[in-house]
């Protein structure tokens, strides 16, 4: 088999590559995705061979009329790779070329490698990628910040090992799924300070040697400054690696809510209702409403995850410097981002749109004795040790389980043959409100505290009260 004349390699090749290698070696139908970012670092890349005198100035004209004409073409669909070009840089050349003629295009290739080119890209991919999911999980944010506003002073039981441990403001509770977010916000941010240093220029491995102004370059594609080493700028994958731990943290974060919306909107909690329109219903049963949003939320998280996971694998014994394994980093990458460019409007859907059961939450909120640490914390104040306070408390609890009763259905007689330290004042702190009311250090589940966590949120998202 002959080389492909639209090859960029193969002249030390007596023979192409056979069917099944090159099958294997093709990546258009993934990365043609980055094709318009190839043209943004082609469109810099021959201003810089004009300023080291590489192409003149007449060539310059030529080739930029040609890369912003094949831009075109690649967004209205009308220039596509062909079945035999093995990657989008193939595949930009020769529609470059066919714009430009042969003597113009074929100059293009000088001072850059595809190592270098797909190092770029991808940051520039990221970069993008970047923006839209911080404005997803300000949607989010808001949706979360909305809701607990919508619910204010609402109570409900606060839970560990899925067990009632003390009540809550449900506020409290659905400003807590926004806190993780936030910081996966700053993560972001903190990711494009690396993000944004430009491996253009790097060439194959070892820089080129034209003089060219990499700076420039850098510039004209929006970078904050160059990479520091040009082996480790086309070897490296570390920042794919951390946008997509990003990604996953997104969807673990995503994931844990689900799990609760999941178990809340069933018969045995009735926590909440589903909107119809982020619900689905069974094939068979005619009364079934599913949480299907939620349901998926968990299931892609576990995608998600996959992916990151198997591009460490990829990542963990490759020698300096470029390696084709690292074809493999692109795949794993893009299915996360779209991935939650479908989940994240849907999620958001379903929270904007869920109702919650006041009248159930607040009825169960006191369930399984969740007043008792009031009580061991009412003892301390009045002058009891904890360790002595925690066992009181304990037996207060053995006792109205035996009996069948309330904390605060006891008389003065039970209270004080438990403990002589049971005084009948106990009963003021055995109420909901109290409960709640008297967590005012900072982050507690206070009206006063809840409040002031919503108005930090809306600070960061921009909007104000729905």
């Amino acid at each position: 088999m002959a080389q492909s004349n639209d090859a960029l390699w193969g002249g030390r090749f007596a023979t192409g590559p056979a069917d099944a290698m090159a099958a294997l070696s093709k990546s258009t139908h993934f990365d043609w995705r980055l094709a318009l970012y190839d043209l943004r670092g082609t469109a810099a890349h021959i201003k810089d061979l004009n300023q080291a005198g590489l192409l003149t100035d007449e060539e310059l004209a030529v080739l930029d009329k040609a890369v912003k004409e094949l831009a075109k073409r690649v967004e209205t669909g009308s220039f596509k790779p062909r079945a035999e070009e093995e990657d989008v840089h193939a595949a930009l050349e020769r529609g470059l070329i066919e714009i430009a003629g042969n003597e113009a295009g074929a100059k293009v290739r000088a001072g850059r490698s595809r190592n270098d080119q797909i190092a770029t890209l991808i940051r520039l991919y990221m970069l993008d990628a970047a923006d839209a999911l911080e404005s997803w999980l300000l949607d989010y944010i808001d949706a979360l910040s909305s809701k607990a506003e919508e619910y204010m002073g609402v109570s409900m039981a606060g839970r560990t090992h899925l067990q009632h441990a003390q009540p809550i403001l449900l506020s409290h509770h659905l400003a807590a799924h926004a806190w993780p977010q936030v910081r996966n916000l700053q993560r972001i941010e903190d990711f494009r300070k690396r993000a944004k240093k430009s491996p253009y220029g790097s060439a194959a491995l070892a820089g080129n040697s034209f003089g060219m102004d990499v700076d420039m370059i850098a510039q004209e594609l929006g970078f904050s400054s160059t990479t520091e080493n040009s082996l480790d700028a086309t070897s490296s994958r570390d920042l794919v690696a951390e946008f997509s731990f990003i990604l996953s943290l997104v969807a673990i974060d995503l994931s844990r809510f689900a799990e609760e919306i999941i178990a809340w909107a069933t018969l045995d909690f009735g926590y909440l209702r589903l909107s119809d329109e982020f619900s689905t219903g069974s094939s068979m049963m005619p009364q079934k409403k599913n949480p299907d949003v939620a349901e998926l939320a968990r299931g892609k998280s576990g995608r998600i995850i996959g992916n990151l996971t198997g591009l460490l694998a990829t990542l963990k014994a490759l020698p300096l410097a470029y390696n084709r394994d690292l074809q493999e980093d692109k795949e794993p990458l893009f299915d996360s981002v779209d991935s939650l460019a479908l989940l994240m409007p849907a999620f958001i859907g379903m929270v904007r749109t869920m109702e919650f059961d006041r009248s159930r939450l607040e009825a169960t909120a006191t369930d399984g004795y969740s007043l008792a640490t009031d009580v061991a914390e009412w003892l301390v104040k009045q002058g009891v040790a904890f360790r002595e306070a925690h066992e009181i408390t304990g037996q207060l609890v053995q006792f109205c389980e035996q009996k069948g009763a309330g904390l605060q259905e006891l008389s003065d007689e039970e209270y004080q043959g438990i403990s002589r330290h049971l005084k009948p004042e106990i009963r003021k702190v055995l109420t909901l409100s109290s409960s709640i009311e008297s967590k005012t250090g900072p982050g507690g589940t206070s009206s006063k505290q809840v409040i002031e966590q919503l108005v930090q949120l809306r600070k960061l998202t921009g909007k104000g009260k729905k």
